[in-house]
């Protein structure tokens, strides 16, 4: 399939009985297009930059957001160019092409069905899997920026986040609201651990707003109570989210890279990781090593880095990427 005159390359990175490899998206820079997609493995160090153009003979498009892997396909989100691309994650050929969905965010699997989040549209797209066709959509009413969506049981939290202070409780039976979560200002991501608990992290609210204090919240999905609020300082901007491989640590960036215990009762008082002329502004963690990813903007204009660490905190690798690393995801 030719797509433009960039030259095409073929690759191929079997996944085999022990799959591993990395996809990290980088946004580039907003109404630039220049959002691009790197592949790095592990086990050898092998590191390869702009695969998708590479492979696919054209661009991936205007601000890269986000991607999740099912069912042998890797979604790709590009928020600013509307557009949602199905690839191949051994080849990093095109499969699919999804649009009509107006800024697109996050896309998540649940109940035979797949769910696509949207910055500015007062509704979640909801999609048949197999075709990618849109089969209904969930009214958010005044909830007009809805985000990141984990899914417990038959129920799917979606944090909505621009000027917003909500998360939404969807049951996915009927696709109907069945809850709102009040929260402080802006949440934005969240995780499970591995007691089933919902994490859930706010950042204080946009620029231009009144500040307020972020908190980091620890709800119980089937009560749906906030069992616990961990505030920040006024200021604090954290974000980056996620739990670690063993579902006992919970981490975040804010400045520096911060754990704590899934049980623990406060903040933590001391970094994890400290950041050293860096920015932080991503965070992942390998579900197969227990790896940390971070990914460094640096000044959001150059070629990002990514830097590699151990769960014990050792330094693995650096990586020279695109622009502004944004998001992770592992084969």
């Amino acid at each position: 399939m030719k797509y433009g005159p960039i030259p095409q390359e073929t690759f191929d990175y079997p996944l085999g009985d022990n799959p591993e490899g990395v996809f990290i998206l980088c946004e580039g820079n907003f109404m630039y297009g220049n959002a691009t997609m790197s592949f790095y493995l592990p086990s050898t160090g092998e590191l390869q930059n702009e695969v998708f153009a590479r492979a696919n003979g054209m661009k991936l498009g205007d601000v890269a957001q986000s991607m999740t892997l099912h069912d042998g396909v890797g979604y790709v989100v590009v928020n600013n160019s509307g557009i949602i691309f199905g690839i191949d994650p051994e080849t990093f050929l095109v499969r699919k092409v999804i649009r009509g969905i107006g800024s697109p965010r996050y896309m998540l699997f649940a109940a035979d069905k797949a769910y696509v989040t949207s910055l500015y549209e007062p509704r979640i797209a909801v999609l048949d899997p197999a075709t990618t066709q849109p089969v209904g959509a969930i009214d958010t009413g005044d909830h007009t920026s809805t985000e990141q969506m984990v899914v417990v049981g038959n129920r799917l939290f979606v944090t909505c986040w621009s000027y917003d202070d909500t998360v939404l409780v969807i049951d996915t039976a009927t696709d109907t609201i069945e809850a709102e979560i009040e929260v402080r200002p802006q949440p934005r991501q969240m995780a499970l651990d591995a007691h089933g608990k919902l994490w859930v992290l706010t950042d204080g609210g946009a620029e231009g707003q009144t500040r307020q204090a972020p908190a980091l919240y620890r709800i119980d999905p089937a009560t749906l109570a906030v069992e616990r609020e961990f505030v920040f300082r006024i200021g604090d901007s954290p974000k980056g989210l996620c739990v670690g491989v063993d579902g006992e640590t919970v981490y975040f960036l804010n400045e520096d890279v911060w754990r704590m215990a899934a049980d623990a009762e406060e903040l933590p008082a001391q970094p994890y990781i400290r950041a050293h002329e860096t920015i932080y502004y991503a965070l992942g963690v390998d579900p197969h090593s227990g790896d940390l990813y971070l990914g460094d903007a640096i000044d959001y204009q150059q070629q990002g880095v990514v830097y590699r660490f151990s769960a014990e905190g050792v330094p693995l690798d650096t990586l020279r990427v695109g622009i502004t690393p944004t998001a992770f995801c592992f084969r």
